[in-house]
């Protein structure tokens, strides 16, 4: 029974270390054979289409004897366009001294127009080894020209300027030159811009992309409602196109006048004068948060009765008074006050000629006195003048 048990375990042994032996034959046939390891450690990688891979490859030589090893990319017909260099050459077999490794490097190009999935490759070296490399391709690939922004679509009052950020990218596997154009309604003006200058066209390398801004400034007098401008980036090979929504909420415009249109009055020096100011909101947006100003000469006051217009309706007028108190000692002559009316959206100035005239009470005082300069002079002739 002993021997039994004894035979048995040997039996067993022999079946382990054949499997052992037949198991490291097996994977050395897989990575390496004959000698030659190849090595990389990035074998599964992600990336978009139009990607180059560069691989760096070892290519080891763990034999006694030198090693001609010649290297292939199999593709499994997906096609993808490879090279390897070595030494600053392109090559397609290497030389390996004995108990010593090279280094290779191969660049692995991912199509523009490829589907998105997992693509499995086999790096082979002469029957001596096999490397087997993976690449996954994380989104759908397309060969074009694509032209997007991520805030297609903008809200301004008339007097507004807008600005859109644009991406063009080149999807296309050669260099492209793109004129850029705008289909603007008649009196906008569009404005493209690269790199901080205003430009008509770009040239774009195969898989980058270009930053564009495009300005828009709408015409004087446009009315409120949504305009749609189409722009593109074309050549005779591509083509990209995009819609940029501008939406003008109303436009913004204030006045300040007189009733009659006259600006200008008369003051005495020292004395005051109502001015009986119009405000008029000559936009078609409401206005709110209006105030009043003015810049007057030295010594001069100048208050409003209101202050401030809390809001005005498009179309809609109001009216505000000013009284204009001139300086005690101003002198007759024309002075200038400058009238503001102020939004946070428009304003508007207007300057009034402001006459000073001397007080009257004065010029009785001059005749005054004149006539008491001749009274005394006709005192002295009568009195002195028959001696």
């Amino acid at each position: 029974m002993l021997c039994f048990w004894h035979s048995k375990v040997r039996w067993v042994s022999i079946v382990l270390m054949a499997a052992i032996v037949l198991m490291g034959f097996g994977s050395g046939q897989l990575s390496a054979a004959g000698g030659v390891t190849l090595y990389t450690p990035y074998t599964d990688i992600s990336v978009t289409p139009g990607t180059t891979i560069k691989y760096t490859i070892d290519v080891i030589n763990d034999s006694g004897s030198v090693q001609d090893v010649g290297l292939r990319l199999e593709d499994n017909g997906a096609g993808w366009e490879y090279g390897m260099t070595s030494g600053g050459w392109k090559i397609e077999q290497i030389s390996v001294k004995p108990n010593d490794s090279h280094q290779v490097n191969m660049e692995l190009n991912v199509p523009l127009q490829i589907d998105k999935g997992d693509y499995q490759f086999v790096l082979t070296a002469d029957g001596l080894a096999s490397l087997p490399l993976t690449v996954r391709v994380s989104e759908q690939g397309t060969y074009q020209t694509e032209l997007t922004t991520e805030q297609p679509n903008m809200e301004g009052h008339a007097e507004s300027s807008f600005s859109f950020s644009y991406t063009l990218r080149n999807r296309t596997a050669e260099k492209q030159d793109y004129a850029l154009v705008s289909q603007a309604p008649r009196g906008w003006n569009v404005q493209f811009k690269a790199d901080s200058k205003s430009v008509t066209s770009v040239t774009v390398e195969p898989g980058e992309s270009k930053s564009v801004t495009v300005d828009v400034k709408p015409p004087d007098h446009v009315q409120e409602g949504s305009y749609r401008i189409p722009i593109s980036a074309a050549n005779g090979n591509t083509e990209a196109k995009s819609e940029m929504e501008i939406v003008i909420t109303g436009s913004y415009k204030v006045s300040l006048s007189t009733e009659s249109g006259l600006l200008s009055t008369e003051v005495t020096a020292g004395s005051s004068r109502k001015l009986d100011l119009k405000v008029t909101n000559e936009g078609s947006a409401d206005l709110t948060d209006l105030q009043l100003n003015a810049q007057a000469p030295i010594n001069w006051e100048v208050n409003f009765e209101p202050k401030s217009i809390p809001k005005l309706e498009a179309g809609q007028s109001t009216t505000v008074t000013a009284e204009l108190k001139a300086d005690k000692k101003a002198v007759a002559g024309d002075y200038v006050t400058s009238m503001r009316v102020t939004a946070p959206e428009a304003s508007s100035d207007a300057n009034f000629r402001v006459a000073v005239k001397t007080s009257v009470l004065w010029g009785w005082i001059g005749v005054l006195i004149i006539a008491a300069v001749i009274a005394g002079i006709y005192y002295l002739f009568r009195t002195y003048g028959r001696r």
